[in-house]
């Protein structure tokens, strides 16, 4: 059926009817939404929004995180035609997942972004919806957590990320992809008692009450414990999840901005993102994809898996 499919279907961001159901169109052509969503900003009975963010002002060193929404769409296309390995269940027929587009800023007023972004999601959820984000450089995650917390209260966090990103900054008007976590915390976005970052390799000693699950204790402990880990520090609470893809070593994304030895694995981060099927995820995001830094795309490619895997996330109890 998909071969029969495949020549007919083309251009399905914009011309598909029906809301839910797989996409059979070649990988090579059309228009690349997220997985040939069909792209609106009608969120009427919409389960789950795909939207980006390209913005990558605040990084300390390397930027080009700009272009990952735009990437990580395009490598979205090369993902099997089929329902994704693994979870036993087809979150894109099972639920209306739709690409919302990008969020509309003046590139020129920094200062005004974050209030942009948050009432971009902000209106995301007051329609019922949940929201996947495609960064962009981790500040973003800032700005959609205050979207979030608006409407659940202080919130349980899983972390994917090299660096903790709770480095001391109580200037509120700083915007800094190194400190998103230091200012969601001490606002009263997250709890940091029911907050967990995963594949941390750099130093940072103040954690702010944070769960540490290093890289090298990942490695040691394997997926098994590190999964039971994630699950008793957040409990039974909805939670959200915040992907920054240097979580991943550099052998397996080298196009992000500040790459550091010693991560995860690919086959590492699949296994722990499906072993968290359970949770409730009330969203989540992937950032710090910089494509200028890799040629190769498959820095890119390893974000679209993500949010895939964080789509399946969100349909597993939903269904």
């Amino acid at each position: 059926m998909a071969l029969e499919d495949a020549k007919t279907q083309v251009d399905m961001a914009f011309t598909r009817t029906e809301a839910r159901g797989l996409a059979f169109e070649n990988a090579f052509g059309g228009a690349t939404s997220f997985l040939r969503r069909r792209y609106t900003k009608d969120l009427t009975g919409v389960d789950l929004a795909v939207t980006g963010v390209p913005f990558d002002q605040a990084v300390t060193h390397r930027p080009g995180t700009r272009f990952g929404p735009r990437a990580i769409r395009e490598a979205s296309t090369l993902q099997a035609f089929d329902a994704p390995y693994g979870w036993g269940f087809d979150p894109l027929s099972e639920m209306v997942v739709v690409d919302y587009g990008d969020v509309a800023f003046d590139y020129a007023n920094v200062a005004a972004f974050p209030t942009k972004v948050t009432e971009h999601i902000r209106t995301i959820l007051a329609s019922g919806a949940g929201s996947i984000t495609l960064g962009g450089d981790h500040f973003i995650t800032l700005p959609i957590l205050r979207a979030y917390a608006e409407k659940f209260g202080p919130i349980a966090l899983i972390q994917f990320d090299a660096h903790s990103d709770t480095w001391a900054d109580d200037d509120m008007d700083r915007i800094d992809h190194g400190t998103f976590l230091y200012k969601a915390i001490k606002q009263g976005l997250v709890d940091p008692a029911a907050a967990v970052s995963v594949g941390i390799r750099t130093d940072n000693p103040d954690t702010l009450g944070v769960t540490i699950l290093d890289a090298a204790g990942v490695h040691a402990g394997g997926i098994a414990s590190t999964v039971a880990r994630i699950k008793e520090v957040i409990g039974d609470r909805p939670c959200y999840i915040t992907f920054d893809i240097d979580c991943l070593d550099p052998a397996y994304a080298p196009g992000t901005g500040t790459p550091v030895w010693g991560g995860l694995a690919s086959w590492q981060a699949a296994a722990l993102l499906r072993g968290l099927a359970g949770i409730t995820l009330l969203g989540g995001d992937v950032v710090e994809v910089s494509p200028p830094y890799d040629p190769t795309g498959i820095t890119a490619i390893a974000g679209a898996h993500v949010a895939m895997e964080l789509i399946a996330l969100y349909g597993f109890t939903r269904r």
